[in-house]
C-alpha cells in the first residue's frame, strides 16, 4: 500500500502526524530568536598588550615579535599581522575555517604564558580575545543627568551599570566618557631633601594607611562576629596629616609637609556625546545566544523604569543606535512580502484551477509545510533571520508545486469520469516518480550550498537548509494530505457564462488562451527560422557577459541594504592630543547637524581610553520615506 493509499483510506495516522508536526511547529516558533544574520564564526584571535612608555620601535622589538613568534607555532595558523604603536601592541591571528577557537585561546594563552619572562617588566599581561559579530554592541546609548559629571559617573558605576548588566541575555555593559575622582598628590622635591625623605616612603606610607584588614573576632555563646579594622582615608585633612614618617627627636613629618593635596579629576582618557551633549556613552552587547530583540527591549524597559526612579536626578536615556529596529524592520518586509505571496498564490491557484475548493486544497500545504519547517529550524538552532525568512519567501512557490501537480492529475482523473476518491487513489500510480524527481532536482541544487566551507557557509547553510527541510515536508504533504483532502472535498468543475462568479474565470482562461496562441506563433517562427533564432541567442548571452565585465554589473560579498545609519571615524596624527582630537570631532558635528534628514549623532573620543587620537560618530538619518537619498550616499555627501 502507498503512501497516498495509506492517506486516503485511513487518514487517521498521517492527521495525526502532522497535528503532531504543527503542534511542534508551533512551539519550536516560541523558541526560536530574531537575528539579523546567522552567527558567522570567525576564527580571529586578537592579542592585545601594553608597554606603559615605550615607543613603538621599542614595542615592535620588545613584545610584537617575541609574541607573533610565540603564536607562530599554532595548529591551523593561517596568518599573523602585528601592529606596534606607542604604548600598545597588536597581533592579530587568523586561524583556518573550522578551527576550535575556544581551544586555539588555551593554547595562544600557554604560548604567551610561556615566553612572559621575556617580556620587558613594566609590560602588562597580554589580553586575549577571539572575533566575533554576535560580540559587537547591538545598542548605544547615551545618559544624562543633572548632576554634575564626577558625581553622575560614580553614581553610574554603582547603582546604573549593575541594574544594565543583570538584564537577562546581556553581556557586557561598557562605559565611555564621564569623569572619575582623582586625589593629587604633589611631591615638593626639595622638602622631601630637607628630611631626607624618598618618594618611596611618600607612597608606602599612603597605601600603607588605605588599607582595611582583618582583627580576628569575638565570640560568645550565641555569635561569632568578624571584626576588621578599617584603615580607608576618609577625606583630605586625614590624608595631609597623614604621618610619614618620626624624627629621632620624636616630631612627626606629616604629608602636608612635604606635599600638596588637591581633590580633582583624572585625566580624560575618553569622552562620549550625544547630539552635542556630553553624556555616559552606554554600549550594550549580548550573549552569544542571547535574542538581540528581547534584549533591546527589556533594556528599554530597564531604563524607562530607572528614569521614572531617579526623576529627581533628571536622569535620561537616548538611544543613538540599536540594531534590533533594522533586525526587525528587516523580518517585518520579509514576513510582510511572504504575506503577499501567501495570496498570491491563493489568487493564481483560483484562477487556474477554477475552484475556490480546489485553490484551499492546494493552499493547506503552504502553513503545514512552514509551521512544520519551524520546528526543523528550533532542533537545528537556526534564528529567524534575513537568510532564513528569505527561504522561507523562496520556497512558497516551490510548496505548492507538487500539490498543484497532484491535484491537477486528480482533476483529469475526474473529468475522465472517475469519482474525487478513486481519482485520488491512482494519482501516485501515475505521477508518484515524477514529482518526486521535481523535488529532488530543488533538493541537489540547494542540499550541497550548505554543506560548504568558510564564512559563506556560515552565511547560506541556514537558507539552503531550511529551502531542503521545506521541500521534503511538500512533498509529504502533496501525497498525504493533498490526495486525503481531493477525495473528500474535491468537486469538479464548468464554467458557465451565466454563473456571475464565473465570469472573471472565464476572462482569464480566454487571456491564457491568447498568450497560449502567441507562444505558439513565436515557435513556429523560431523553428522556421533557426540559425536567426542561434545566432539571437547566443549574441544576447555574449553580451550578457559584458554587462560585467564593463562595470555595469558590480560585485560584493552580501549587499548593504539601507539600515538608515552610518559610522564616521576620525584618525589624526598618533602624537594628537585628546582635547585636539574632540575639538575636530565637535567642527563634524556642527556641519552633520546642518542635514536636517540626520537625526542623532553619537560621538566617542578616544574609544576606550586607548587611542586619543581616534574618534568616531555614529549618525542615524531619519526613516526612508522621509529622506531623498540612502544613506551611503549621505554619508559620502552626494
Amino acid at each position: 500500500m502507498s503512501i497516498t493509499e495509506l492517506s486516503v483510506k485511513r487518514p487517521s495516522l498521517i492527521i495525526v502526524m502532522f497535528i503532531i508536526l504543527v503542534f511542534f511547529g508551533l512551539q519550536g516558533y516560541q523558541t526560536l530568536t530574531y537575528e539579523l544574520l546567522p552567527d558567522i564564526n570567525s576564527p580571529v584571535l586578537s592579542i592585545s598588550t601594553t608597554y606603559p612608555g615605550a615607543s613603538p620601535s621599542e614595542v615592535e622589538s620588545s613584545v610584537t615579535k617575541k609574541i607573533e613568534n610565540a603564536v607562530s607555532t599554532l595548529e591551523n595558523l593561517e596568518s599573523t599581522q602585528g601592529v606596534s604603536q606607542e604604548s600598545f601592541s597588536s597581533v592579530v591571528v587568523t586561524l583556518k575555517y573550522g578551527t576550535d577557537i575556544d581551544k586555539a585561546m588555551q593554547e595562544a594563552q600557554a604560548k604567551i604564558d610561556a615566553i612572559a619572562s621575556e617580556l620587558p617588566d613594566d609590560v602588562l599581561s597580554p589580553s586575549i580575545g577571539k572575533f566575533s559579530l554576535s560580540d559587537m554592541p547591538i545598542m548605544r546609548i547615551g545618559a544624562t543627568s543633572s548632576m554634575d559629571e564626577v558625581t553622575f559617573t560614580n553614581f553610574f558605576d554603582s547603582k546604573i551599570t549593575p541594574d544594565l548588566s543583570r538584564i537577562e541575555g546581556v553581556a557586557i555593559v561598557n562605559i565611555v566618557g564621564g569623569e572619575e575622582r582623582e586625589i593629587k598628590v604633589n611631591v615638593n622635591g626639595d622638602k622631601l631633601a630637607y628630611y631626607n625623605l624618598s618618594l618611596l616612603q611618600v607612597s608606602q606610607a599612603i597605601s600603607t594607611a588605605n588599607l582595611d584588614f582583618p582583627t580576628g573576632s569575638v565570640k560568645n555563646d550565641d555569635q561569632d562576629i568578624l571584626v576588621r579594622l578599617s584603615g580607608k582615608i576618609q577625606g583630605l585633612a586625614q590624608l595631609r596629616n597623614l604621618v610619614i614618617t618620626t624624627l629621632s627627636d620624636g616630631s612627626n613629618i606629616f604629608l602636608k609637609d612635604v606635599a600638596e593635596v588637591y581633590d580633582t579629576k583624572k585625566e580624560i582618557a575618553s569622552i562620549s556625546r550625544i547630539n552635542g551633549q556630553n553624556s555616559l556613552g552606554i554600549e550594550i552587547s549580548k550573549q552569544s545566544d542571547g535574542n538581540t530583540v528581547e534584549v533591546s527591549k527589556q533594556v528599554q524597559l530597564k531604563m524607562a523604569e530607572l528614569e521614572e526612579k531617579y526623576a529627581d536626578m533628571n536622569l535620561k536615556f537616548k538611544i543613538a543606535s540599536d540594531s534590533s529596529v533594522f533586525t526587525m524592520e528587516a523580518a517585518d518586509a520579509v514576513t510582510h512580502d511572504l504575506l503577499i505571496a501567501v495570496i498570491l498564490v491563493a489568487i493564481i491557484m483560483l484562477l487556474f484551477l477554477h475552484s475556490l475548493r480546489n485553490a484551499v486544497i492546494v493552499m493547506v500545504a503552504i502553513p503545514v509545510s512552514i509551521i512544520t519547517t519551524f520546528a526543523v529550524m528550533a532542533l537545528a538552532g537556526f534564528t529567524l533571520n534575513l537568510m532564513s525568512l528569505l527561504a522561507l519567501s523562496l520556497v512558497i512557490g516551490i510548496l505548492v508545486d507538487d500539490s498543484i501537480v497532484v491535484l491537477e492529475n486528480i482533476q483529469m482523473h475526474m473529468e475522465k469520469g472517475k469519482s474525487a476518491y478513486q481519482a485520488s487513489l491512482d494519482t501516485w500510480k501515475e505521477i508518484g516518480m515524477s514529482v518526486v524527481s521535481i523535488t529532488a532536482v530543488i533538493i541537489v541544487v540547494f542540499l550541497p550550498i550548505g554543506m560548504v566551507t568558510g564564512i559563506v557557509a556560515d552565511l547560506l547553510r541556514q537558507f539552503s537548509l531550511v529551502v531542503v527541510a521545506a521541500t521534503i515536508i511538500s512533498l509529504l504533504v502533496s501525497f498525504t494530505l493533498t490526495p486525503y483532502l481531493a477525495s473528500r472535498f474535491a468537486k469538479l468543475t464548468h464554467l458557465k457564462k451565466t454563473n456571475f462568479l464565473d465570469i472573471p474565470l472565464i476572462w482569464f482562461e480566454s487571456f491564457v488562451n491568447g498568450i497560449k496562441s502567441g507562444f505558439e506563433s513565436i515557435l513556429r517562427w523560431t523553428l522556421r527560422h533557426k540559425v536567426i533564432t542561434l545566432v539571437a541567442i547566443f549574441a544576447m548571452v555574449g553580451a550578457s557577459f559584458t554587462l560585467l565585465t564593463n562595470g555595469y554589473i558590480g560585485a560584493e560579498f552580501a549587499a548593504g541594504g539601507d539600515n538608515g545609519e552610518f559610522l564616521i571615524e576620525v584618525e589624526m596624527p598618533k602624537e594628537t592630543p585628546i582635547e585636539q582630537t574632540n575639538y575636530v570631532s565637535q567642527q563634524i558635528e556642527e556641519y552633520l547637524f546642518e542635514n536636517p534628514e540626520i537625526t542623532s549623532v553619537f560621538t566617542t573620543v578616544g574609544q576606550n581610553g586607548g587611542n586619543p587620537y581616534i574618534a568616531q560618530l555614529s549618525v542615524k538619518l531619519v526613516d526612508p520615506e522621509f529622506r531623498t537619498m540612502e544613506s551611503d550616499e549621505s554619508m559620502l555627501g552626494k
